[in-house]
């Protein structure tokens, strides 16, 4: 059996990444002739049943308060009693935030190979060998895993979510939760952006922004996109936008299916960060700028009259 980790956002809604975990191992399960389900801890307020669409036949919920704010070595110790219980041989992750802090606890647990950063189906032919990103996206890999219980996180974005009919039988699971020992003193939450790891489109700024009070040209651009606002290294570091925006080799990996970066030179530490993107447009004054060589779209010229007649066009366009 494959067992999926659904992961739950804050506002209680399933995450996209899921939604692609979902979809690959059922997929997965389709093709080892198995069966796929899912494992829920944290509270959740979709239907969780209607997750039968995207393959899965039954739904392991936990309800428990500890688990209402996330800790690694709590779901990790739940999870692997969801593995025990269920007899999954096969446990899929999306490779974001929370997969990659709970998948390498669990895999210890269980003795378990791990593949991180998977980008397409398990080869079975000869073996269970998994195909994944390596060198921070310039090369692939094929893993093949040994263990009797085997574990995959999924790149975001590397898998089409798909979507079809019935529904998923929601059971209670019985496990023993520890109680957290990270204690939660304040939750802050921002509305009206679009998180990163969720955005279809991105759009990214950079010193050739000049400063932190034109950023408002790239807000109404990521508006009209509905698009989430990301930065580069030496922006955050300058204190112009806060650290959670930035993206790069030592900060957020993403990978949506349009990044457009705005005034960046494209350093290798940024690129590394932004590769898996599907599109990358890149618009800079810079004929010689290194992100040129990466794009797949670029415009040489002045942000500050590009971008106004860009957002306008989108505008007209919608």
């Amino acid at each position: 059996m494959v067992l999926i980790f659904i992961d739950i956002a804050e506002d209680g809604s399933v995450k996209k990444s899921s939604l692609e975990a979902l979809t690959y191992g059922a997929q997965l399960a389709k093709q080892l002739s198995v069966e796929a389900q899912g494992v829920v801890l944290a509270p959740a307020t979709e239907d969780l049943s209607a997750l039968g669409k995207y393959g899965v036949s039954k739904i392991h919920q936990v309800k428990n308060d500890a688990l209402k704010h996330f800790d690694a070595q709590v779901y990790a110790k739940v999870i692997a009693q969801a593995v025990e219980q269920s007899g999954a041989t096969v446990v899929v992750f999306s490779n974001n935030t929370d997969g990659k802090a709970v998948a390498p606890r669990l895999s210890a647990r269980l003795k378990a190979g791990l593949v991180a950063g998977a980008v397409a189906l398990p080869d079975t032919s000869n073996g269970f060998a998994v195909k994944k990103s390596v060198f921070s996206g310039k090369a692939f890999a094929n893993v093949n895993i040994t263990t009797p219980v085997k574990i995959i996180s999924l790149n975001p974005n590397a898998f089409k979510i798909e979507e079809g009919t019935g529904t998923a039988e929601v059971v209670a699971l019985n496990a023993i939760v520890d109680t957290p020992k990270l204690k939660v003193t304040a939750v802050k939450k921002q509305s009206g952006e679009v998180p990163l790891a969720e955005a279809e489109i991105v759009v990214s700024g950079g010193r050739g922004l000049k400063g932190p009070e034109n950023w408002g040209i790239l807000e109404d651009l990521a508006r009209e996109l509905h698009a989430g606002l990301a930065c580069s290294r030496p922006v955050a570091d300058a204190h112009w936008r806060p650290h959670n925006e930035h993206v790069g080799q030592t900060g957020g990996a993403i990978a949506p299916n349009l990044y457009i970066a705005v005034g960046i030179s494209g350093a290798i530490q940024h690129l590394a960060g932004v590769n898996r993107s599907k599109v990358i447009v890149v618009i800079n004054k810079d004929a010689e700028a290194p992100f040129f060589k990466a794009a797949d779209y670029g415009i040489v010229g002045d942000l500050f009259d590009i971008i106004p007649k860009f957002t306008e066009a989108v505008k007209q366009l919608k």
